[in-house]
């Protein structure tokens, strides 16, 4: 019997290394796919609505853009959803990972319909917009900017909803003590950073100082968080390996 339960227990361990390690993985992967795509993104004055809508209408590459960082935020938010499956079988993090899972599955909705908007919804209004001339003209830019206020609610609610999920996983690892410490308040501060400038959208737009100062910590901090989690995952199984090889 205490044999079985050490293997339960070496079987256990195997598995949460294992999740860490795709669970890092994921992540990074993710967050590499939306940097480049984010990368070509048109950027200018986000609140100055004439200025950046021409510059969105004069974009061939809009649509594939969104979808290209709807995939990347998919895929980094299942990397978290792995980290969920590493921590549920710990019994002192279990409810603190389940209200993180959920936390996660509601960001990725409100990112569905934040890119449907944006990606979609929004370039067709300003291509409508840049297209239309005398009174029609005024409608329409009246119809993008309504298109584009909506974005600012569902870009403050997933702002806030993910930084929930990063928070609520950061105090189940510091909990469980699969990863350094480290890591653990890692996580905690980007979702803090993330619920901060989710605020700041309701209030400010899509441009304030506090964000691009929030914004840049933010991305610091969560690569630092799915790069620990993927190399301590790695690391953990490399070890256990060594351990259990005959010598």
């Amino acid at each position: 019997m205490p044999a079985a339960a050490s293997a339960r227990g070496v079987e256990t361990a195997d598995s949460a290394d294992s999740d860490l390690t795709i669970a890092g993985g994921l992540m990074v992967a993710g967050f590499l796919i939306n940097v480049i795509a984010t990368s070509l993104h048109p950027s200018g004055e986000e609140d100055n609505h004439q200025a950046i809508f021409t510059e969105y209408a004069d974009s061939d590459a809009w649509v594939a853009v969104h979808l290209g960082q709807f995939i990347g935020v998919l895929v980094a938010l299942g990397g978290l959803l792995v980290l969920h499956r590493a921590l549920r079988g710990v019994g002192r993090s279990r409810l603190l990972a389940y209200f993180a899972a959920a936390a996660t599955v509601a960001t990725a909705a409100a990112w569905a319909v934040l890119q449907g908007l944006d990606g979609v919804g929004l370039k067709q209004a300003v291509d409508a917009w840049a297209g239309a001339s005398g009174l029609d003209k005024q409608i329409r830019f009246a119809d993008a900017e309504t298109v584009r206020w909506l974005e600012w609610g569902f870009q403050s609610y997933f702002r806030i909803l993910l930084g929930s999920a990063f928070a609520l996983f950061g105090a189940a690892l510091i909990a469980a003590r699969l990863v350094p410490g480290v890591l653990g308040w890692a996580a905690v501060l980007a979702g803090v950073f993330s619920v901060v400038i989710g605020v700041d959208v309701g209030y400010s737009g899509l441009a304030s100082g506090l964000q691009d100062a929030l914004g840049l910590a933010f991305f610091v901090v969560v690569l630092v968080f799915a790069f620990g989690v993927l190399i301590t995952g790695m690391r953990q199984r490399g070890r256990r390996s060594s351990r259990e090889t005959p010598q």
